[in-house]
């Protein structure tokens, strides 16, 4: 049996003397095929007219450029009024046709104006019915909806749709695709549809479909709403199964209700309770999943939070979408390992409230208890972010466990200063005895500053300073700010500060409590565009600073997108230009190697690539010592192409081309290829390049190659094994 499930919708009652009246005949009548008058799947319109500018010139492939993203739609096409922005306006009419069945269907979306955003069914040239999408104030979505008229009364007469834009203001645009006519009358609508569950078991399994039109899911505990979702529920077969973790409900009845749901929809009649996650018997096993780059069990992850060395463990908090395969939803995922290589999920631990979404931020360990937070003598974690809501706020939360944290109850510790700030690093600043936060806020004209704050205790806040990171394109502070002090060469008395943006350029220079002062700007950190929001780790216990990235880099077809850098160890090394900020990988990541091959190189003098023998793995370390002199020289690794070119010191890894300097004549390569990422360190650390790559899964081939003489010092091979198989 199913289980009941509730909702408000209207329904046509048919009397029984009225289906007497009809008759056996009409109660066997047949229906016909749907009729389909335009599916848009064309790159132009065909026979349909237009006027004016606003549908361009044939459909679009989606989301048209300063647009929210486009959902809904069929295909790889539609109707979409929004060229050149909402200034435009126009009208889209087909050409005559004959209604032939009871109803017309189609997917609308868009404003919601009945005269100037609209799509209208014109008999003898009288609107007979009209649609529009469902935005009439800011705010809102581009998602299309189905929706149908009932054209039974006009059977067999000539009819023409109009798609009308005459609207130049918020939301003066239409979405229209898949027009069909049809005898089956398509689904009618749930709204607030509600399904109750007793909660005996750890989880509810929910079904979900990438790209379905996104529903807001409220999650109620006894009827007081506890958390809201926008989740692509599948309507039917699903993709893959999210997992909500209700343990902490166990007792209670936990209502899932949805906003907006077709009438034969099986979202809410397949969700699952269980002790285990549904579809996860391959778990870390799966094709695409990175074997020592950290991914969550499902859904999409990016920036790491709030990264601490906190009771023995090392705690990655990371902006997590537990519902989705793409960004949204943001909660605080959770992970902790004793060694930087070996994750352990523990499930999310800050969920979206009345405050906005869980945006990024940083944890710190409260050791002196200023913030008064802790207990039984034991110090607090506390986590510092950013609540994403109208307004923009910082809070904070606490734990004395490591394991279940508790939100504040005199949040926000910030107010917003604009709609811009977000991202709060927090440290401890030992010469002044108190704590200092730095805050990305974006001010009038595109300016993009970082804000000191100061606080004796977490909770009140006051600004100390401000940074300017510069405009546009001379900005290197864009959000996601990180600050911390390093030695030079490891020299103690030679202390420097390092604050860094987003894109992993930074600053170095000195800090005395309220005020940077920057001794060198704009300088380069991971090259290309994969890495980015990189964090350090605060009261690491061996004193080293060690920083994890995300690696913007996608499992195409998994239950899980995106992951983390491997962790690197950052230090200030000296220059002919002063300091720079130099990383390696982690010692750590060594307890991975299986096998050690330390390879002879074979001949060079070629274009073709020599191979190297015996070694066939899917998880490689390479590490090369060579003087490359004028030459260029290349490794190929499953497929990705790694490049040194002597002549004029530069990196190729897979095409992103960077300057790497050769250190008294030699060049230094460390190469980590995981699954669906590669990443390279040159320059003794210098000079790091991490790149999305997806190796193929027959490709084992390992090889260099290099038209002119190039003296090997060195040239060893790991195969490598999963961090997840422990």
């Amino acid at each position: 049996m199913k289980p009941p499930i509730r909702g408000n919708h209207p329904t046509i009652v048919a009397g029984f003397l009225a289906l007497l009246f009809l008759g056996t005949t009409a109660l066997l009548a047949q229906t016909g095929p749907d009729l389909i008058i335009a599916d848009f799947e064309s790159p132009t319109y065909g026979d349909w007219r237009t006027t004016g500018e606003a549908f361009g010139p044939g459909p679009a492939r989606g989301t048209l450029p300063g647009q929210m993203v486009v959902s809904g739609f069929k295909g790889e096409r539609l109707v979409n009024s929004f060229y050149n922005g909402d200034g435009t306006t126009g009208t889209l009419t087909s050409p005559p046709f004959k209604i032939e069945r009871k109803f017309i269907g189609f997917l609308i979306g868009g404003g919601k104006n009945a005269e100037r955003t609209c799509m209208n069914l014109l008999i003898a040239g009288r609107i007979v019915r009209t649609a529009t999408g469902p935005n009439d104030k800011p705010g809102g979505s581009e998602e299309l909806a189905p929706e149908f008229w009932d054209v039974s009364e006009f059977a067999g007469q000539a009819a023409v749709i109009q798609i009308v834009d005459r609207a130049t203001g918020g939301w003066g645009h239409i979405n229209v695709d898949h027009i069909v006519q049809t005898d089956r009358k398509p689904p009618g609508w749930l709204a607030n549809a509600q399904r109750d569950f007793k909660i005996e078991k750890r989880y509810l399994n929910l079904p979900i479909k990438n790209g379905a039109n996104k529903r807001k899911v409220t999650t109620m505990v006894d009827g007081r709403a506890q958390v809201k979702n926008d989740i692509e529920l599948a309507d039917g077969e699903p993709e893959w199964w999210a997992f909500m973790d209700v343990s902490e409900w166990r007792g209670q009845t936990v209502t899932l209700q949805v906003d907006k749901l077709p009438e034969d929809s099986k979202a809410l009649s397949a969700v699952e309770q269980s002790d285990t996650i549904k579809g996860g018997e391959n778990l870390y096993r799966e094709t695409l999943r990175p074997q020592f780059h950290f991914s969550s069990r499902r859904g999409w992850l990016n920036d790491p939070n709030g990264l601490s060395f906190y009771d023995g463990e090392y705690h990655l908090f990371y902006q997590h979408n537990p519902y989705g395969w793409g960004w949204g939803n943001m909660h605080w995922g959770h992970a902790v390992s004793r060694d930087l290589v070996h994750w352990r999920e523990l499930g999310d631990v800050l969920a979206p409230d009345d405050f906005g979404p869980m945006f990024s931020g940083s944890a710190v360990v409260d050791w002196h208890n200023t913030s008064g937070l802790g207990k039984d003598g034991r110090p607090p974690l506390v986590l510092i972010y950013t609540a994403a809501g109208d307004p923009t706020v910082q809070c904070i939360a606490s734990s004395t466990d490591g394991r279940h944290f508790t939100k504040y109850p005199g949040n926000p510790v910030l107010k917003q200063i604009t709609g811009g700030n977000r991202d709060p690093k927090v440290i401890w600043h030992e010469p002044t005895r108190h704590w200092v936060m730095v805050l990305y806020v974006a001010l009038p004209g595109n300016q993009h500053t970082v804000h000191f704050f100061t606080s004796p205790n977490l909770r009140q806040w006051t600004l100390a300073s401000i940074f300017e990171g510069g405009k546009d394109r001379n900005n290197f502070l864009y959000e996601c700010p990180d600050f911390f002090e390093l030695p030079v060469d490891g020299d103690r008395a030679r202390m420097k500060w390092v604050l860094i943006g987003a894109n992993d350029e930074h600053a170095i220079g000195s800090f005395d409590g309220t005020t940077f002062t920057a001794e060198a700007t704009k300088l380069p950190g991971q090259r290309g565009r994969t890495f980015y929001a990189a964090q350090t780790f605060s009261d690491e216990p061996q004193g080293r600073r060690i920083q994890i990235g995300w690696l913007r880099a996608d499992s195409p077809g998994m239950p899980f997108n995106q992951c983390m850098s491997i962790p690197r160890e950052l230090r200030l090394v000296s220059t002919a230009d002063g300091p720079r900020l130099a990383s390696l990988p982690v010692k750590e990541l060594e307890s991975l190697r299986t096998k050690s091959h330390r390879v002879a190189p074979p001949p060079l003098q070629s274009e073709s690539t020599s191979p190297i023998p015996d070694i066939k793995a899917e998880l490689i370390e390479l590490r090369a010592e060579f003087e490359p002199g004028d030459a260029e020289i290349t490794f190929n690794l499953r497929g990705a192409r790694i490049s040194y070119h002597g002549r004029h010191q530069e990196l190729d890894v897979n095409g992103v081309r960077v300057s790497a300097p050769l250190l008294g004549n030699r060049q230094r390569i460390i190469v980590y290829s995981d699954r669906t990422t590669l990443e390279a360190f040159a320059s003794d650390g210098l000079v790091g390049v991490p790149v999305a790559f997806v190796t193929s899964a027959d490709d084992f081939s390992l090889g260099l190659n290099s038209r002119d003489p190039v003296t090997f010092r060195s040239l060893e091979v790991y195969e490598l094994k999963s961090a997840w198989a422990e």
